[in-house]
């Protein structure tokens, strides 16, 4: 399949290096792996400030308004937001994304200041032009009010290495 046999070595963003990786699992079973590029002087505590990308690579399917449904639980967990921005960011993210199968991966672009950018192949499959959805999106795997810290810790292994917090 062509989605999965892009190189794992291609650069998401110039200027950015692998921070970390890891694998999410639900009762024992593995989910997706995540990998994680930052740029220099990325700031944990303040992971939005700076455009990063996020890369998983799904060992499930899933349809994009299941993706989207769970996004929007765990960016609660992140930041509060209002029924109005619920209902039209995950409309927004639901149409952005597609539906994945095991071996796809999708790559999530946060861009400060102007929201996420989303990508499989190495080409757009969709965006949601709003800074605080990105910011709260990629708070999933970065805030430390994530719901998988373990996770996080492994995304971030890179920049807690180079005496970033």
């Amino acid at each position: 399949m062509a989605r999965a046999a892009e190189p794992a070595t291609v650069m998401p963003l110039s200027g950015v290096r692998l921070s970390g990786q890891g694998v999410l699992r639900f009762l024992g079973f593995e989910i997706y792996r995540a990998r994680l590029w930052v740029p220099p002087g990325f700031d944990a505590d303040n992971y939005g400030a700076l455009p990063l990308a996020l890369e998983l690579t799904y060992h499930r399917d899933f349809t994009a308004e299941a993706i989207a449904r769970r996004s929007l639980e765990e960016m609660r967990r992140i930041g509060s937001f209002t029924p109005q921005q619920a209902t039209r960011w995950q409309q927004a993210l639901q149409a952005a994304l597609p539906d994945v199968k095991s071996g796809d991966r999708l790559l999530g672009i946060h861009q400060p200041g102007v929201g996420a950018v989303f990508k499989m192949a190495g080409r757009v499959v969709g965006e949601v032009p709003d800074a605080e959805f990105s910011r709260l999106f990629f708070g999933i795997w970065l805030s430390p009010q994530t719901s998988e810290p373990g996770l996080r810790q492994e995304l971030l292994a890179a920049t807690r290495a180079a005496g970033q917090p």
